[in-house]
Formats: C-alpha cells, structure tokens, sequence
C-alpha cells in the first residue's frame, strides 16, 4: 500500500512538473524557435542575463519533454557562447536529461514509458535493448537515425544498471553534438575549401540519411539480432 502510495505521489509530481514546462516553453514561444538555429539563438539571447542558465534548462526540458533535436539548440548555442560552453552546457544537460527520463521509467514502469514510446517503437526496440544491452545502446547513440531520448526511457525498463547506462551516455552520446556545436560556433575557423568540403559532404550524409537511414536502422538491428 505504501509503494502504490509512493508510485501515485511520483506520477502526480512528474505530470505536474511535466505539465508546467511545457507551459513555460509554450508560452515563452520555445516551440515556434525551434524550427531553426537562428531563432532559437533569439530565444536564449532574450534571457539575458541568464542566457547560459536558459540555455541549460532549454537543452534539458528538450530531453525529456519536447520532440527537439538537441542539434538544433546546440548549434543556437555555439553560434552566442562559442564552441566549448555550448558543448560542455549541451552535454551535461543531455546526460541530465538522459539520466531522469531512464530512472522515471525505472520507477513509474511501462505506464510512463507508455505515455511517449509509440507501441510500434517499443516492440521493434525493448527486446533488442535487453537482449544486447550496452553494444545496441552505444551504437544506437552513435548513429543519428536512432531515435536516442526514447530509447533511453525504454532502457529503463531493462535490468541494466542505471550506472552503466550513464556511462554509455556520457561516452557515446556527446559526438553529434559536438558536430553540432562546431557548425553553429563562429571560433572555429575554416578555409573556404574546407566549408566547400563539409558542406558537400553533410549535405551528401543528409540525403543519405533521408533516403537510406531506415535500412540502416533495420541492417544495424539484423546484425544484432543474430
């Protein structure tokens, strides 16, 4: 009676909580900055002088209750604080956000995960995840056509221990963003060959991923399921 208690207090809290950021950033007109790297830069610039906090907080809430791709807000990020706060404040807050979605989906069960993993996403993925645990995780954090903040709600679901998950996290997940951070980041300094070159390049990496990132997906779970 007392864990029922207990779990019924957790949901009341986590709705709430849930509940008021995504207000917050609906009525501070975070979700109509999303769509770009240079509106989002407008948005965390507003908070001035709190802009680094925001930034935080915006990179976090992003994990765990909004559908944005960390990317964008870290290209925003790079392009106002430069290369390495933005990566470093990025990373923490993904590793954060990581870190709660897995332990709610620990203590809530499949109820909660229910609430943001479609049926579809959970047969194809829950399995896999418990059966390969730490190689599916790693590689599904370094690919990008992985969707990376459910599978870390899913991953709560399994036996695998929270600090070894965390681990995995805060070793594989970083790389994109970085990526990210460099593009978006006025200090870094590149020849025009060589923006020429990773324009091209990420350009031909997009398409493929568009065109080709499903069978991928399908040929890297194949593999694993062998």
């Amino acid at each position: 009676m007392e864990r029922k208690a207990s779990k019924i207090f957790l949901w009341a809290l986590t709705i709430a909580i849930l509940g008021g950021c995504v207000w917050a950033l609906y009525a501070t007109g975070f979700f109509e900055a999303a769509g770009s790297p240079e509106r989002m830069g407008e948005y965390i610039a507003r908070c001035a002088p709190w802009s680094h906090l925001a930034y935080f907080g915006v990179q976090l809430v992003s994990v765990v209750v909004a559908p944005i791709p960390s990317n964008i807000t870290a290209a925003a990020g790079a392009y106002l604080f430069g290369l390495w706060p933005s990566f470093l404040l990025t990373w923490a807050a993904v590793a954060a956000g990581s870190a709660i979605v897995f332990l709610l989906a620990r203590a809530l069960g499949r109820s909660f995960a229910d609430k943001f993993v479609s049926e579809k996403l959970s047969e194809k993925y829950l399995e896999l995840i418990r059966r390969k645990r730490d190689v599916f995780l790693a590689l599904a954090f370094l690919f990008p056509f992985f969707p990376d903040d459910l599978l870390c709600i899913l991953a709560g679901l399994t036996d695998i221990s929270f600090r070894r998950f965390f681990l995995l996290v805060v070793l594989t997940r970083p790389w994109g963003l970085l990526v990210a951070c460099m593009v978006g980041s006025a200090t870094v300094s590149i020849p025009l060959w060589g923006m020429v070159l990773l324009g091209v390049g990420g350009l031909a990496l997009f398409l493929l991923a568009m065109k080709y990132g499903d069978k991928l997906e399908d040929a890297v779970i194949q593999r694993l399921k062998r």
